[in-house]
């Protein structure tokens, strides 16, 4: 099997506009959640903004492709290098914009293509200059670690050896605010992650982007390395629209998929970074499924609580501070927790710790169950 390694991170958040500023506000356990009224027509609530005005995503994307490209030391043009990009909400924001134009005032043909759900990624083939395979995902929450195994899947199957893969979030949208209201998702003071008092989840722009190479190239041209990508586990419930299966089976059935294909037990594991949305229904069932198949003692955190919901982008952001976690030996704090819920190892303050491998969890809307496995390079080389 064709081992695949992460080269290179380019990360935006409500913590900071770079992979290091993010991380750093992350283990002082500050928080880039605030209140915030960006649309006259709906009251000031908790947000996750990266600045004082909501991000455009083509302007977020590129912030991360470029920053993810130069920490890995490479430059364009790439040509065989595949692009796999994904987003749950793409151009929403320009969409709700241009649903609410007359239609006699002259939009452009080019306006209209650029705002598809896929050009983020064609976008990206375009910048630099990558004439190979490209794809799109949009998997609800799951989305950013849908693309990094369908990257990883690209170069273990032989048909690239490199790959730029992510996902972008730029979800504050008057809909998008309007419709987790609707649902009773949304919290009115913050994000408290499997807190006593957790009210709900708090939406907050992103986006991470990661170059992944085969071992072997990456080894050839001695590039920097985070670490490995040992495994996935993708499944789903195929049971509601956006309620997960109540007994967890196609949750538990992804864990354990995720574990076998990695070829690595519940007890190897030292960290879990939790999906962790601050509903009441995620962080109990979250808990429920990591006590039955997990050791008590395991790490357990998630970083919603610092930077906001970012959605499809959420996994991403979570593998790359997985990927710090590794190669620094600290554990991110659970910001926003105070009173723990659940008999978790739950990791109130960052704190350094002796880790090798990790899960990485997500569960999108409609059971939607995705999780990786990452371990640190130089204990497998």
């Amino acid at each position: 099997m064709v081992e695949v390694v992460v080269t290179g991170i380019g990360l935006v958040s409500a913590l900071g506009e770079s992979l290091e500023d993010s991380w750093q506000g992350l283990i002082d356990g500050k928080c880039g959640i605030k209140f915030h009224q960006p649309f006259l027509e709906i009251p000031p609530l908790p947000l996750g903004l990266i600045a004082y005005s909501t991000a455009q995503l083509r302007v977020l994307r590129r912030l991360v492709v470029e920053s993810a490209l130069k920490d890995a030391a490479l430059f364009p043009p790439l040509p065989d290098c595949g692009v796999v990009i994904g987003s749950s909400r793409a151009h929403q924001a320009d969409w709700e914009i241009l649903a609410s134009t007359p239609s006699h005032s002259g939009v452009r043909l080019e306006d209209w293509l650029d705002i598809l759900p896929h050009m983020n990624a064609i976008a990206t083939a375009r910048e630099i200059g990558g004439t190979g395979i490209v794809k799109a995902p949009m998997a609800a929450c799951a989305t950013g670690i849908w693309t990094l195994a369908q990257a990883t899947m690209l170069i273990q199957s032989g048909q690239c050896q490199r790959v730029i893969a992510g996902a972008v979030e730029a979800p504050i949208t008057p809909l998008t605010i309007t419709g987790f209201g609707q649902m009773g998702a949304l919290a009115d003071t913050g994000a408290y992650p499997f807190d006593v008092n957790r009210e709900g989840l708090v939406l907050g722009e992103g986006g991470a982007v990661f170059v992944l190479e085969s071992k072997e190239l990456a080894v050839g041209r001695g590039a920097k390395i985070y670490g490995e990508i040992l495994g996935f586990g993708l499944t789903t419930d195929a049971y509601h629209v956006n309620s997960p299966e109540p007994e967890g089976k196609s949750a538990i059935a992804a864990v354990k998929q995720c574990l076998e294909r990695s070829q690595i037990r519940a007890s190897d594991i030292d960290y879990i970074h939790a999906h962790g949305t601050g509903t009441v229904l995620n962080d109990k069932f979250e808990s429920l499924l990591i006590q039955r198949l997990f050791p008590q003692g395991v790490a357990v955190s998630s970083t919603k609580g610092a930077t906001g919901h970012s959605l499809g982008a959420s996994g991403a952001l979570g593998v790359a501070f997985c990927l710090m976690a590794l190669q620094q030996q600290i554990l991110p704090p659970c910001v926003g927790l105070k009173e723990p819920e659940f008999d978790l190892d739950l990791v109130m303050v960052a704190r350094r710790a002796e880790v090798r491998r990790m899960l990485c969890f997500s569960f999108g809307f409609g059971g939607q169950n995705a999780l990786v496995a990452l371990g640190s390079f130089f204990n497998y080389s």
